[in-house]
């Protein structure tokens, strides 16, 4: 077999997209790694930016603030899906990224379509730049950022698996408060205007309430594989 045709097969794009709690960041790393690609959170530079406005004294609930500072901040995300990174002007943005404030202010702020479109472009730049291939999670990915991926796949989950998940990662949250800041979450990436959360037609939806995350990991392995030996 040519080295070409060799590149050709290990250069998958694979999207993986879905609300929040659903395993998405935990599979995406874990296959990205397994399969030797590289990972992009997309979420991370979400946060990433809505974290640099709320340092900056930008108001998040002016929709025209956001847009005229949108492009100030310079993000930066490191695909090694090992230890990924993501500084904003330099500085390591990983740990204030998780906050409380900047999760309750994210959705308001990845919205807004200057916002999405710096993303969208960054994001594009980043896989295009990935020639070993590339595992790229988020909301909109096999629907806007890349909708020729060679695989899309769409993860869901009950509210209920994925609120637990998330009390699970947080200590001493609310479980009850998790599943509505969930379902809350949920309407306002779904409803935006500017590419929101969905499944793309040609993306296969793998629901994880019931399934272990190896099990999940498994099975978008799988996925990719069969995507690689048909390439």
């Amino acid at each position: 077999m040519s080295t070409t045709v060799e590149t050709a097969r290990s250069s998958v794009i694979v999207a993986i997209d879905g609300p929040s709690g659903t395993g998405k960041s935990s599979t995406s790393k874990a296959v990205a790694a397994k399969l030797g690609l590289s990972y992009l959170d997309t979420g991370a530079q979400y946060r990433a930016i809505t974290w640099w406005m709320l340092s900056n004294g930008v108001d998040v609930g002016d929709p025209a603030e956001i847009a005229t500072a949108a492009a100030k901040p310079v993000i930066v995300s490191g695909t090694d899906p090992a230890a990924p990174t993501i500084t904003v002007d330099g500085e390591d943005a990983s740990g204030p990224i998780r906050t409380q404030e900047v999760t309750s202010k994210v959705s308001a702020v990845s919205a807004v379509p200057e916002v999405r479109e710096l993303i969208t472009e960054l994001q594009r730049s980043i896989a295009a730049a990935a020639t070993g291939g590339i595992v790229v999670e988020g909301r909109d990915i096999g629907t806007t950022v890349l909708p020729d991926a060679d695989l899309k796949i769409f993860l869901t989950a009950s509210p209920e698996a994925r609120a637990a998940r998330r009390s699970g990662e947080v200590k001493g949250s609310d479980l009850t408060a998790t599943r509505e800041a969930l379902i809350k979450r949920d309407a306002a990436d779904s409803g935006r205007k500017t590419s929101p959360l969905a499944k793309a037609d040609d993306a296969v939806e793998v629901d994880t309430t019931e399934l272990t995350l190896q099990q999940v990991i498994e099975c978008v392995v799988t996925f990719v594989e069969g995507k690689r030996v048909a390439a």
